[in-house]
């Protein structure tokens, strides 16, 4: 499973939601695949009824089993998910939180808490031990990333940290 989105807030009084999507695209949705929210533990499904983007990376949408605005208000600030990790591009750097960062000499700088899409320049937030950075993650200063041991070795530049 993987997180798509999160319930930001209620929209309307029929139920529908706004919903922020992280690592995704709302248009890569597949209306025809459910999604999923955790109730007490349990995936619980829904389907996406209607969709309307909102800017870049939030929508406006109908969630089935959502009928008034106590059923959107409930879900506000849940998280949804989704069970198409391989139709996803690979590329996702929400996948990349919890990796440990090296730097091209082999010294641990920290473990990737988050990323920051700036639009012509992905980073990522690395949990170091003088406190949180933003590093720029391009494809010019990545030298490997280990999915086995989960890290990632960068030519970071100077000054960075």
């Amino acid at each position: 499973m993987q997180k798509i989105a999160r319930v930001l807030r209620s929209d309307g009084t029929e139920g529908g939601v706004l919903l922020g999507f992280q690592g995704v695209s709302p248009d890569e949705i597949d209306l025809k695949e459910p999604v999923f929210i955790y109730d007490d533990g349990l995936p619980v499904p829904y389907f996406i009824s209607n969709l309307v983007r909102k800017g870049q990376s939030k929508a406006v949408c109908r969630l089935t089993g959502l009928r008034t605005l106590a059923d959107s208000e409930e879900l506000v600030g849940r998280e949804l998910w989704a069970d198409w990790d391989d139709e996803v591009d690979g590329d996702d750097p929400a996948a990349l939180e919890g990796w440990t960062v090296l730097s091209e000499t082999g010294a641990t700088v920290g473990t990737v808490t988050g990323y920051e899409d700036i639009p012509g320049n992905l980073c990522l937030y690395v949990d170091t031990p003088g406190g949180e950075v933003l590093l720029p993650f391009h494809e010019d200063l990545l030298i490997s990333a280990d999915p086995d041991t989960a890290t990632l070795i960068l030519r970071i530049p100077e000054g960075l940290l």
